[in-house]
């Protein structure tokens, strides 16, 4: 056992290293369970993370196991784009890939048991009444009239639902415990319902019945040999009816143990709310970049060691909390300071001209790739008489403070000289639309020019500069939590408006013009950039991942400080 093992930091960690001293296991296999009905999301990185990563420290195994029980949810377009998304992570399950399907014959014979112990039975009940005799969390349920049918009886009936005699949702099978229980679980739960249509993605129209997922569950895991059956907080309820199926059968029981799940603010991550905000057109898709989904933080720029350090530093507890979504973005943020080359940008473009720049001259200046890695070299940038600034990086009328370009001041453009605001022409509307500027050939970055100004700006040259559609990414929600609304509240009443900003045209240095789909570069002073799959050969798009600074952490603090 590695040293990292031996001194374990969570919970769950000691738990297993108990369980192989005390020799109740003597190997560690877990398995991460997806649902094949939906695209994983930030939430589910948290699982993948423990699941695979747990397993890779003990030296065991961890199973991909779709729990693909619900046929009128689930599709292979699921099944591909999770395996994906987990490949994209980091982990790998080899030939580890299983289903639920796979143990259908199992785990109907494994009911035929219990209906010959008395431990299950077929009620007619319909659905409705099923829900209104289960009881509360206060009140017991109300016993079925067909709780006592005979064990002949009921092993008729099921295998009558098997060959499809019944409509859906006519019969059901229950297992027979304890309709008192103050444990809601355990009052005779579904095992298996009637579904005929659509037909099963992997079985096909084989079965007309299919297994609840409390039922399948702890079978699939005890087929497996999984040792260590981790699962979210809500599982901890359940986890006394597993056990009792495990104890019936008398076969393999893992041992589930139950962690918080991960909440993030200003995010929502019910699957019922996502596909709200997907059909109702609130975001361009599953892989809007807006979205907690791992292809749409993908899509973003998100990188997967961003996201698998962000899992690491929140850690494994058993109480529910909401992490700060600006831990998120710090994550990300600091693993593409280290790779992400920089380059230049101007996404609101004020054309500036130095009137004594010989016409027609080009020359190159040098710039550095990534300050933070000296391997990745430098790259020649064209400077010339007609450049390209921020409009920001401008005032006629400057604030206090200001240091940047305005009337009779001066500031160094990156990488090359120092240029004095000397006059300013204006639209028709009195709008500025150039800035006119002297510069100082003395003062060339580089060489060893004294002369120090209180301010360094961007700049492209506007005859090379490549025009680009930049799409500004921010929060989707205003409220720290959009799950907490009040009685009648919708939660998309707290959708950002500014979520999404398109510019075009901005411009680019060009040496961006060869810029491939998922490339990541730091535009210098704005932020992490991310090519998107919608580019083409005639207009680039760049999405923004992050900023260079948490803007929302300032304007949290005022607000406090206002409050």
């Amino acid at each position: 056992m590695s040293e990292e093992t031996s001194k374990p930091k969570d919970f769950i960690r000691e738990a297993i290293l108990e369980d192989l001293r005390s020799g109740r296991y003597t190997y560690v296999r877990t398995r991460f369970p997806p649902e094949p009905n939906g695209y994983l999301h930030i939430g589910h990185a948290k699982a993948i993370c423990i699941d695979f990563g747990i397993a890779e420290e003990f030296g065991g195994e961890c199973n991909l196991r779709f729990d693909d029980t619900n046929p009128t949810k689930e599709d292979t377009e699921y099944v591909e784009a999770i395996k994906e998304d987990i490949r994209w992570l980091g982990y790998d399950w080899g030939e580890r890939e299983y289903y639920a399907s796979d143990y259908f014959e199992q785990l109907y014979e494994w009911a035929v048991e219990l209906i010959k112990k008395g431990k299950a039975y077929v009620d007619d009940q319909s659905p409705e009444e099923l829900s209104r005799t289960r009881g509360s969390l206060t009140e017991p349920g109300i016993e079925s009239p067909y709780r006592n049918r005979s064990v002949e009886e009921n092993l008729e009936l099921f295998e009558r639902m098997r060959k499809g005699e019944f409509p859906a949702g006519s019969r059901v099978l229950r297992a027979k415990i304890d309709m008192s229980s103050g444990n809601i679980n355990l009052r005779d739960p579904v095992m298996y319902r009637i579904i005929h249509d659509p037909p099963h993605h992997r079985t096909g129209k084989k079965w007309c019945i299919y297994p609840m997922y409390d039922w399948a569950h702890g079978q699939c895991d005890s087929i497996e040999g999984i040792t260590h059956s981790l699962c979210s907080l809500e599982y901890e309820d359940h986890r006394p009816l597993y056990e009792w199926f495990i104890r019936e059968l008398g076969i393999f029981a893992p041992r589930q143990i139950e962690f918080a799940r991960l909440n993030l603010s200003y995010t929502v991550l019910s699957k019922r709310k996502l596909l709200r905000l997907v059909k109702e057109g609130y975001v361009r898709g599953w892989d809007d970049p807006r979205m907690p989904t791992l292809r749409g933080l993908r899509r973003r720029g998100y990188t997967p060691q961003a996201i698998r350090t962000f899992i690491d530093r929140i850690g494994v507890s058993k109480t529910n909390s909401v992490v700060d979504i600006g831990l998120l973005e710090a994550c990300v943020r600091e693993d593409l300071n280290r790779h992400a080359l920089r380059r230049m940008a101007v996404l609101r473009p004020l054309k500036l001209v130095i009137d004594n720049y010989p016409d027609g001259q080009v020359e190159y200046v040098e710039a550095l790739n990534n300050p933070e890695d000296p391997s990745a070299g430098t790259r020649p940038m064209p400077f010339s008489k007609v450049l390209y600034i921020e409009q920001d990086d401008f005032r006629e009328t400057p604030p206090p403070k200001y240091y940047r370009l305005y009337p009779g001041n001066e500031v160094r453009l990156r990488y090359a000289y120092i240029v004095k605001c000397t006059h300013v022409v204006k639209d028709e509307q009195g709008q500025v639309v150039e800035v006119h500027c002297t510069y100082d050939p003395s003062t060339r970055s580089g060489e060893g020019a004294a002369r120090k100004v209180k301010a360094t700006i961007h700049w492209v040259s506007a005859a090379q500069a490549v025009p680009v559609e930049v799409r500004l990414y921010d929060r989707l929600f205003l409220k720290p939590n959009p799950d907490d609304v009040e009685e009648g509240e919708d939660f998309t009443k707290y959708i950002n408006p500014a979520s999404l900003e398109v510019l075009y045209p901005c411009y680019a240095e060009p040496a961006l013009a060869t810029s491939q789909v998922g490339e990541k570069f730091q535009f210098e002073r704005l932020g992490y950039f991310c090519v998107d799959p919608d580019s083409t050969a005639e207009r680039l798009v760049f999405n923004r991942t992050v900023t260079l600074k948490d803007e929302w952490a300032k304007i949290a603090s005022k607000m406090e400080a206002s409050a």
